[in-house]
C-alpha cells in the first residue's frame, strides 16, 4: 500500500474552536491552489485521504476536515448515525469555512469539493463561505430549499448518477434549473452508473447494496473535474 502523502493538522473555526483535519501536500507547493475535500458519512477514512493524496499528486493542497471529530465507522447503520448527528449547516459555515481559511493562508485559490454527504455540504458551503473559486460536487444532494443560488458566486461542476436510489436523478435538473436561473456558473454531468461511482471501495459483499464503483465513468470524472479545475484554479495564460 502506497505510503500516505499527507499529515494531521489543527486549525481554527470562525467562532474559534480548533479543529483537524488530513492535510495533503503537492511536490511543489510554491503557487500551488488548494482544495478542501469533504468525507462521505463513513468519516475522515483511508479512502477519502486517498482522495486527497491523488489531489496532491495532481499539483494541489487537499484538506480534509474531520467533520465527526475523530469517529469513522464501516458500518451502514453507525455512518447513518454519524451523519444524522452531524449538523450540516454548522459543518459548512464553520468547519469548511475553517478549512478555506487556513488554505488561504497557502493560496488565494480554494475549491470545496465533497462526496455523497459530501456533496451536499460542498452545496451548502458555495452558498455560506465566500471567496471560493470553484466547487465540484460528486453526487451528494441537500433539500434544495437549503440552497440559496443568489449566494453561489463560484463555478460549479456536478457528477451525477442515472441509477442512484439515494435521491431522484429528476431533482438534479430542478437544482440545475435553479442555479442557471440565478445566473451561476454550473455544469452537470450525469453518468450511467449508481451512487458512489467514485468510490473504489464500494466493490463487493460488504459494499451498501445501492453502491458500486465504475471505473470508467470514475476515470471520466475525474479527468472532466481536473480540467474543470484547471479552468478556475490555475492563472489562465494570455496569447501573446
Amino acid at each position: 500500500m502506497k505510503q500516505s502523502a499527507g499529515s494531521m493538522i489543527s486549525f481554527t473555526r470562525p467562532d474559534g474552536q480548533s479543529l483537524q483535519g488530513y492535510l495533503a501536500k503537492p511536490e511543489k507547493t510554491e503557487g500551488a491552489p488548494a482544495i478542501v475535500v469533504i468525507q462521505e458519512w463513513w468519516g475522515l477514512n483511508d479512502q477519502i485521504r486517498g482522495v486527497a493524496d491523488r489531489l496532491a499528486q495532481a499539483g494541489y493542497f487537499a484538506l480534509v476536515p474531520d467533520l465527526y471529530r475523530g469517529k469513522s465507522t464501516v458500518e451502514q447503520e453507525e455512518a447513518h448515525h454519524l451523519m444524522t448527528g452531524l449538523d450540516f449547516a454548522d459543518a459548512a459555515s464553520q468547519d469548511v469555512y475553517g478549512a478555506v481559511n487556513y488554505l488561504k493562508t497557502l493560496t488565494d485559490r480554494v475549491s470545496v469539493t465533497g462526496y455523497c454527504m459530501g456533496g451536499a455540504l460542498t452545496l451548502l458551503a458555495a452558498t455560506m463561505v465566500p471567496g471560493l473559486a470553484s466547487a465540484v460536487v460528486w453526487y451528494g444532494f441537500p433539500p434544495l430549499e437549503y440552497i440559496d443560488a443568489s449566494k453561489i458566486t463560484a463555478p460549479i461542476l456536478g457528477h451525477f448518477a442515472t441509477q442512484d436510489q439515494a435521491f431522484s436523478i429528476e431533482t438534479v435538473a430542478e437544482l440545475e434549473t435553479k442555479l442557471k436561473g440565478a445566473n451561476v456558473d454550473v455544469e452537470f454531468h450525469r453518468y450511467l452508473a449508481h451512487h458512489a461511482f467514485a468510490n473504489e471501495t464500494a466493490v463487493g459483499p460488504n459494499r451498501i447494496p445501492i453502491t458500486q464503483y465504475d471505473p470508467v465513468w470514475a476515470q471520466l470524472a475525474w479527468d472532466r473535474s481536473l480540467t474543470f479545475w484547471g479552468r478556475t484554479m490555475w492563472p489562465q495564460r494570455t496569447a501573446r
